[in-house]
């Protein structure tokens, strides 16, 4: 189940208006390593995942995904970009062959810290290609948030290989929220 909460995950702040910046973002929104791609597969992948624990996991970070998703929206929105639509900055729709279709639990957590690990990248090119302190904030936090979600799913991968106990993996969803808390407060 997922709800919506109105304040976005973390504020956005633009110092000045940047309509170049604001296509180059498109990536994040609906380019091959977009936050659109991780929040679609990681909900298919929770569709097809066995463990309970991994399940919700997969749609916490899901939900995340889709409001750092919200975040990159506004942030192009006023940076005075295009309209948002499912494009990348070369303005290239997306498509489904951005979401990694694999049945196997490890390949899928596999899948899963790979798209992490390009977007994290995407975010480190992209920090570098602005002067405004305020966006490097926001771009840096994000980045910061995929180096969570890839360790998360490294250990969850670990946890199936070694037939963990389920008390391992709800440590995962225990781990994951208290990621959390430092920004409720």
């Amino acid at each position: 189940m997922f709800s919506y909460s109105k304040p976005l995950f973390y504020p956005v702040q633009v110092e000045f208006r940047d309509p170049v910046f604001g296509q180059t973002l498109l990536e994040h929104y609906g380019g091959k390593d977009s936050e659109f791609s991780a929040a679609t597969q990681y909900l298919n992948h929770r569709s097809n995942m066995h463990n309970r624990y991994l399940r919700d996991l997969l749609g916490l970070i899901a939900a995340e995904e889709m409001s750092h998703m919200e975040m990159i929206a506004m942030a192009i929105n006023k940076l005075g970009g295009p309209p948002l639509s499912y494009i990348n900055s070369l303005g290239i729709p997306w498509n489904m062959s951005y979401v990694d279709q694999t049945l196997d639990p490890i390949a899928m957590l596999q899948a899963d810290a790979e798209a992490e690990i390009r977007a994290q990248i995407l975010y480190n090119k992209h920090f570098s290609m602005t002067n405004d302190p305020s966006l490097k904030k926001m771009i840096s936090f994000l980045g910061s948030r995929e180096d969570v979600h890839k360790r998360l799913f490294q250990r969850a991968q670990l946890l199936i290989q070694h037939a963990a106990p389920p008390d391992q993996f709800n440590e995962l969803i225990i781990t994951y929220k208290l990621s959390l808390q430092i920004f409720e407060h």
